[in-house]
């Protein structure tokens, strides 16, 4: 099942979420397969359980679309739930990141090219794990969401004084995408 995705001002993408436990969740692999269709059908290499409605500590990444630069990320396709960031070394490098909740905005976001973490995947095994270059970059991206954070909070206060005007026209649907979205400033008889 394909899940609206959420855009940009809704109150629930700036909402640090919460962590989820087995019991509350028995179908959570479901949820997981839906969000994978989900990010798919836009064509993302990441979604986090913020972007389609539910403030929850659960994102999926799908990294595979790098493995030209980075052959290692061949079938790289994970879920992390409740994940923790134990650490993140080296030194930051730009990239240029969008976001589905942000369509139509990219803009140059520095991060740490390593990042250790803990999480549980799908089948709650739990895992720590060390994640370095696009993964790693995803990882984080995706890993903001879940702490209420958006990769424009990344960004100069210039660069973000000259994108404003367009983040408002997305938060009231002004812009065209090929995916499902849930505008929160839409206006109500459009």
């Amino acid at each position: 099942m394909k899940y609206p995705i959420i855009a940009y001002g809704d109150p629930v993408l700036r909402k640090k979420a919460t962590a989820i436990e087995p019991d509350e969740y028995p179908h959570i692999k479901e949820l997981v397969d839906n969000m994978f269709e989900t990010m798919y059908a836009a064509r993302g290499v990441g979604l986090a359980a913020p972007q389609v409605g539910m403030s929850m500590r659960l994102f999926v990444v799908d990294a595979t679309p790098f493995d030209d630069d980075e052959p290692e990320l061949k079938d790289f396709k994970k879920a992390f739930i409740n994940a923790t960031i134990l650490e993140e070394t080296g030194e930051e490098w730009g990239f240029n990141e969008g976001c589905l909740s942000i369509p139509d905005i990219r803009e140059d976001v520095y991060r740490k090219p390593v990042v250790r973490m803990s999480y549980y995947d799908e089948h709650w095994k739990h895992h720590e794990e060390t994640f370095k270059g696009m993964a790693a970059r995803v990882i984080q991206h995706e890993y903001d969401h879940i702490e209420g954070k958006l990769f424009t909070d990344k960004l100069s206060p210039l660069r973000k004084r000259l994108i404003e005007k367009k983040l408002n026209e997305i938060s009231k649907g002004m812009v065209d995408v090929d995916y499902k979205m849930k505008f929160p400033n839409i206006k109500k008889g459009r």
